[in-house]
């Protein structure tokens, strides 16, 4: 039974029209904010929309919502118009008029009216999951073309500028600066006093901004004060070709670093102007190895280049070629998400930026100093929640996205951890649950107080190793860290039918005992070690693990099922709790079929008549939800109608207009209102359907 009327009655409410200032067309919504430059939990840059803001109606904002400066001007036949930003020092220019918003996957892309010509302006972060250099790279690009609108000639020059707010969060620390010109023109800025791996406000102490564009006929610079800056291109078209040597404050007359291209007479689209965008620092990571020492790693593009200056050279100059890769990167994703549904397939291109947004690909050094390219690791950085290490329970729900794309990334993110308790320095024989308290610092925790997830976090290891294997055929993973797996299975043995008090990934909803779904976690970890030990040839191992597993799930049954018979409770005993069974994710994932087919039906059967306004709620305890638990339980469910139930209650949430900030994976599910968390890279948790075969 699925309470057909009921469901009918929700989908008129998913198909209600959300009322927000949007004058624009918007494709294939207006989310909540939109991705401008996101490759790095430092280089993420989105316009926050809210009702809906349009390219010139706010500033840009770093993921936490600070002010990042970045500025834009179109000059039409001697008439000036502002197309980025909120710049209000000059005087002299009107407003262009958006007319479009349109994103994909990697790109997002504006069409704007400066009186007789459209300025189309695409903001493109590339996704490169096949090419751990590219991916490394931490640039963005975005780049300006014209067309008349009106049919006739005219004379076009494009401005842009950033200011040094993206170097900081503290905008009244001094900066310095340089400008360089070659074919290149690329501007330069940092903090005069640095501190290697310091965070204020989230913005990295470290490193430095970078501004370029290729040094064509008409292209010029400038640095300077903002309101005098933008004035010389208002009033004259084109930048002095000057620096302003008057180091200061971020906020001491604000600084701006500014390009502009003459596009000439403009009839058709004209050749886009293109620009770089960048944030680069060296080292990236400090590591912890064995007997605590430390090592600080580098972005993995250094092992292709010696220099920032020919790493913006190379990225600048395979512009054409990214366009087109990230087409057809673009079209794939869409299409295959189209498979379950237009609504899945929008959630899907707004998350995967921002799942990527959160990593860095790092290498090594060598004694003699050399880059060891055979040495590659990469770090995640727990955006908005806490800002830890590689926590796994984050980069757990991230896992479809790695997945689907490259899943060699997925196991760069977790050879930290295994790498780390093999040496023997973590003391609980439960898996880590991050590897460090604060980002960009994977100190380990030699004194085992981390955050204890104990079944969760080791659930977790077991799934993705066998998925990884699986995935790709490489058995080094599980042939290198065989024992350590085998230790965390005893553990789970323990401590996963019956679950004591302790915290799942939902931690912000406290601890719990006797948990019906984290015991699913543990008891499908154990089975995954079945099937890890088969592969490795350990029959005996294999046929022992598997019995715990199948008993396991008969005892829980038992233990988990509400007296009523109709649903499974939160905790056992507990029979009028109840919550989304997203855990038996695991167990479809890997093929297991250790569940029988009854759950499933039965807990679709609960989930069809217990929805809110925006969707299904995480658990009794609280009516908020999380997206990427919808999504992975919509991907459970035996109902087509529950599952559209479920994506469309995400959906809505993503575009109902309410908040301004990056992708929240944590709703209220009576209203829609965002709650703490915002551009998590869990969001990579929304490809669940596209791993599954």
């Amino acid at each position: 039974m699925y309470a057909p009327a009921l469901l009918a009655t929700w989908g008129s409410m998913l198909l209600a029209p959300v009322l927000a200032a949007v004058t624009w067309d918007a494709k294939p919504f207006n989310p909540h904010a939109v991705p401008l430059a996101v490759r790095t939990p430092y280089l993420s840059a989105w316009l926050p929309q809210g009702s809906g803001n349009a390219l010139n109606a706010a500033w840009p904002s770093f993921w936490t919502g600070s002010d990042l400066g970045w500025a834009g001007y179109v000059k039409v036949d001697g008439t000036t118009y502002n197309w980025m930003g909120a710049p209000d020092t000059a005087s002299g220019a009107s407003k262009a008029v958006q007319k479009s918003l349109k994103w994909t996957s990697t790109q997002s892309t504006f069409v704007l009216t400066a009186g007789p010509i459209d300025l189309t302006v695409n903001f493109l972060s590339p996704v490169e999951p096949s090419d751990l250099v590219k991916q490394s790279l931490p640039f963005s690009y975005y780049a300006v073309s014209a067309a008349s609108n009106d049919g006739q000639s005219h004379s076009v020059q494009v401005y842009t500028d950033i200011s040094a707010e993206w170097v900081t969060g503290d905008n009244g620390l001094k900066a310095n600066w340089t400008t360089t010109t070659g074919d290149v023109i690329t501007h330069q800025v940092q903090l005069a006093e640095q501190t290697t791996y310091k965070e204020v406000n989230n913005h990295i102490q470290h490193g430095s901004a970078y501004h370029s564009t290729l040094n064509t006929q008409g292209a010029t610079w400038q640095s300077g004060q903002d309101s005098v800056v933008r004035a010389q291109f208002i009033g004259n078209g084109r930048l002095s070709n000057t620096a302003d040597t008057e180091f200061r404050a971020v906020s001491d007359r604000w600084p701006v670093f500014a390009l502009a291209h003459d596009l000439g007479s403009v009839t058709g689209p004209s050749e886009p102007a293109v620009f770089v965008i960048g944030h680069v620092r060296d080292p990236v990571i400090q590591y912890i190895i064995a007997n605590a020492a430390l090592q600080d790693r580098s972005a993995f593009f250094w092992t292709k280049y010696s220099t920032v200056s020919s790493a913006i050279s190379a990225f600048i100059n395979d512009y054409a070629n990214a366009v087109v890769r990230a087409s057809e990167f673009d079209a794939k994703v869409r299409s295959d998400a189209e498979k379950v549904s237009s609504d899945y397939a929008d959630i899907v291109e707004l998350s995967i930026r921002q799942a990527f947004g959160a990593i860095e690909i790092t290498v090594s050094k060598t004694a003699s100093g050399e880059f060891n390219a055979n040495d590659i690791l990469t770090f995640m950085k727990e955006i908005s929640s806490n800002g830890n290490m590689n926590t796994i329970d984050v980069i757990y729900p991230a896992w479809p996205v790695f997945l689907y794309t490259n899943p060699v990334i997925g196991k760069l993110l977790l050879l930290p951890h295994y790498e780390y308790q093999a040496t023997g320095q973590y003391p609980n024989k439960w898996a880590l649950h991050d590897m460090g308290a604060h980002y960009p610092q994977a100190l380990g925790h030699n004194d085992g107080k981390d955050e204890a997830m104990q079944v969760e976090e080791t659930g977790n290891h077991l799934i993705m190793a066998l998925s990884y294997t699986r995935k790709t055929g490489d058995m080094s993973l599980i042939q290198t860290y065989s024992g350590l797996l085998d230790q965390w299975t005893q553990y789970l043995i323990e401590d996963s039918l019956i679950p004591g008090l302790q915290l799942s990934t939902d931690d912000f909803a406290g601890r719990l005992a006797n948990q019906t779904n984290l015991a699913i976690k543990g008891i499908v970890g154990i089975k995954a070690m079945s099937e890890i030990a088969s592969l490795l040839g350990d029959e005996e191992k294999a046929n022992n693990y598997s019995a715990i597993a199948t008993s396991y799930v008969s005892q829980w049954q038992e233990l988990a099922m509400a007296a009523n018979g109709q649903h499974l409770t939160l905790a056992y005993n507990d029979h009028d709790s109840w919550g989304l069974a997203y855990n038996l994710y695991g167990d479809k994932l890997l093929k297991l079929n250790l569940f029988p087919e009854s759950v499933y039906e039965l807990q679709t059967a609960w989930y069809s008549s217990h929805a809110n306004t925006y969707g299904v709620p995480l658990d009794t305890r609280h009516t908020y939800t999380k997206t990427d638990w919808e999504i992975w339980t919509a991907a459970l469910v035996t109902s087509t109608s529950v599952r559209d139930l479920l994506i469309g209650s995400v959906r809505k949430f993503a575009a109902d207009g309410q908040a301004a900030q990056p992708f929240g994976d944590w709703y209220e599910t009576t209203d829609g209102h965002a709650q703490g968390f915002r551009a998590r890279p869990v969001a990579g948790g929304h490809l669940a359907f596209l791993v599954m075969e």
